[in-house]
This record gives C-alpha cells, sequence and structure tokens, in this order.
C-alpha cells in the first residue's frame, strides 16, 4: 500500500504541476461549460485512471529510464511510435514555454508586478538549476504538491460555502467564458490527451522503477483518480465563483486571495514552485532528448532553448493555455488510441511467451 500511494503520489505530482496548477486549465475546459462541464470532468477521471495505470505498468513492464523504448515498442509500429515521439518533443518545449509565461501571470497577479519580472525570475532559476542535477530539486520542489492538494479542498469547501447566485445565474455566467474546445466531451477527452503527453515520460520513468507491475499499475490508477477527483473539485470550485474570478488568469488564486490575503501569498508561493518543478522538468528533458547531460554541447542547447522559450512567453499565459494546450492533446490522442490497446497486446504477447517455454 505504501508503494502504491508513492507511485500515485508522485503522478500526481507530474500532472498537477502543469495541468492546473493556476485554474486557468480548469476554467476553460470544464468550467467553460457550465454544469454539464462536471460530465466533462468525470469522464476525464476515468479516463486518467486507466492511462496512469497504463504508462506506470508499461513501465515497470520493460524496466527501462527511457520513455523512447517503450512508447516504440507499445505502439507496435515503428512510424507510429516516431510520431508520438515527436509529440512529446513538442509537448516538452511548448509546455516549458507555457510556464515560463504561467509565473508572470503568477507575480503579476498577486503583487501587480509586470509580467516581465515573473518571467525573468522564472527563466533565470530554470537556466542556473538546468546546469547541474535536477533530480534532488526537482524531488523538492515536488513536495509541494500535498499543499496544493490540501488549497484546493479548502478553496473547494469555502466556495460552496459562500457562493453567489443560483445554479442558473453561475451557470450562464460560466458559459460566456471564452474557450477553443467545442463541447464539454471532446473537452474532457482533450484534457486528458494533452496531460498524458505532458507526464508520460516521467511516468514510464517511475514504472521502470518498479518491479512489482501489479504494484506499479495499482499507483498509476491511484494517481489517475485522485487527479480527477482534483480537477472535479476545482470545476466545482471555480463555477461557484465564475463571477468574481471567470476574467483572472489564475482563478484559483483569486479564490484563496477572497479567504485571506495572506494565504493568497502562500498559495502564489505554491503555485510559483509547482510551475518551476514543471518548467524545469520539460526544458531540461528537452534538452537531454538531443544533447548527453553533463556535456558543454548540453549547457549551450539548454541556454539556447531557454532564451527562445523565454521571447516566445510574451505571448501570454491565457492565450498559450487557449490554442497550444487543445493541439497538443489533439495530437496526443495518438498516444491515448495506443496506451488503451497496448496492455491488452502486450499481455497477449506475455502469455504465448509463457505457453511456448512450457510446451518447450
Amino acid at each position: 500500500m505504501k508503494d502504491i500511494l508513492r507511485i500515485g503520489s508522485a503522478f500526481m505530482g507530474v500532472i498537477v504541476g502543469a495541468g492546473f496548477a493556476s485554474g486557468q486549465e480548469v476554467l476553460q475546459y470544464f468550467t467553460s461549460f457550465g454544469l454539464l462541464g462536471t460530465i466533462g470532468a468525470i469522464i476525464s477521471t476515468a479516463l486518467f485512471a486507466y492511462v496512469g495505470m497504463a504508462l506506470v505498468w508499461l513501465g515497470s513492464r520493460e524496466r527501462t529510464n527511457s520513455h523512447k523504448d517503450v512508447i516504440y515498442k507499445a505502439s507496435g509500429n515503428r512510424y507510429i511510435g516516431m510520431a508520438i515521439d515527436y509529440i512529446i518533443i513538442f509537448t516538452l518545449f511548448g509546455v516549458g514555454v507555457v510556464m515560463v509565461a504561467g509565473a508572470g501571470s503568477n507575480l503579476n497577479q498577486q503583487f501587480g508586478v509586470p509580467h516581465v519580472v515573473g518571467t525573468v525570475i522564472m527563466t533565470l532559476l530554470i537556466i542556473v538549476v538546468g546546469m547541474f542535477n535536477v533530480d534532488r530539486v526537482v524531488s523538492v520542489i515536488g513536495s509541494i504538491t500535498p499543499f496544493l492538494v490540501l488549497f484546493v479542498v479548502i478553496i473547494s469547501v469555502f466556495s460552496f460555502l459562500t457562493m453567489d447566485g443560483s445554479f442558473a445565474s453561475l451557470n450562464a455566467t460560466a458559459k460566456e467564458t471564452p474557450t477553443t474546445l467545442p463541447n464539454w466531451f471532446i473537452s474532457g477527452i482533450n484534457y486528458v490527451s494533452f496531460n498524458t503527453a505532458v507526464g508520460a515520460a516521467m511516468a514510464i520513468v517511475m514504472g521502470g522503477a518498479e518491479t512489482n507491475r501489479k504494484t506499479a499499475a495499482l499507483g498509476g490508477l491511484a494517481g489517475g483518480l485522485g487527479i480527477g477527483i482534483l480537477i472535479l473539485l476545482s470545476h466545482l470550485a471555480i463555477f461557484a465563483k465564475i463571477e468574481a474570478v471567470g476574467a483572472m488568469e489564475m482563478p484559483m488564486l483569486g479564490i484563496v486571495n477572497e479567504i485571506s490575503p495572506i494565504l493568497g501569498v502562500v498559495m502564489s508561493v505554491v503555485l510559483f514552485g509547482m510551475i518551476f518543478n514543471t518548467g524545469i522538468s520539460m526544458f531540461y528533458s528537452f534538452a537531454a532528448r538531443f544533447t548527453e547531460i553533463g556535456t558543454k554541447k548540453f549547457r549551450n542547447f539548454f541556454l539556447i532553448t531557454m532564451a527562445v522559450g523565454f521571447i516566445l512567453s510574451f505571448v501570454g499565459f491565457t492565450d498559450l493555455v487557449a490554442y497550444f494546450y487543445p493541439l497538443i492533446g489533439y495530437l496526443g490522442l495518438v498516444l491515448i488510441a495506443v496506451l488503451l490497446i497496448a496492455p491488452i497486446r502486450l499481455r497477449k504477447k506475455d502469455r504465448e511467451q509463457i505457453e511456448e517455454r512450457e510446451s518447450a
């Protein structure tokens, strides 16, 4: 049970950092469809549970620290494997850019400083840490995840107890929120697809470190269910306060500030830590995909990558979430399809190999 919870918590940490720390993603993917967005969140919960189980199980089965090897084997086709690998590469860089932009929005909303201040601080932090061994730093920042979970629960309870207006009026206001997604059903699937592309590499590596396949699978399942429950709580919290926070770049932060300005400052720091955790993971993994870690070539490539990411971050956090996240979600459907089929196909292959050994 301890190992299952450890794996589940780690899987949640990977997704939570990029997925919905600010609340902007939940706002656009679910709350913008009003009460029907709740059904979308439930669909996402079920998909997250299966995807989490499949990813970590695949990692445990192959015992590898490379997502590339697992993806190629799971897809069963060289060209499909190559397509998924490129999608993950594209996602690593793109989400890194979104995180840099999110850091600017975070400090701007909470402290009123220009966006460029937060983006510069985040860029410099990532560059400094990227020059060293990132594993220990990421694990430390990842410990912030339980605090974010606690904040989500507090925010949800507060929002329900202080909800203004009827469900009908809140529903009408929520539907006025702009979104690039067509409906709640596609939105629910797209959200899981996007986050799977973000978390696939790390989830596979986590599974590779677990020798017991059943424990790995149950850990991924627990993590997926946990993410879904947090999404549902976040959606309902933002829905209850949609009139006050619907236009904010960081709606969850806005709700916390309504509870207490002091808690708002704490939440802002927690968000900054989660954004950093995801940002350094994305850019570091991106550079490591093309160069050897620890070499001069790696450091130069990393610096150039960060310079380009810094410039692109000025597109704006809300716009990046609105257009880039759904794009990755649509591309990531290929990965979702592979994950739905791979465990069944590979288990059949394992049984056939066992039967061949026994008959021999």
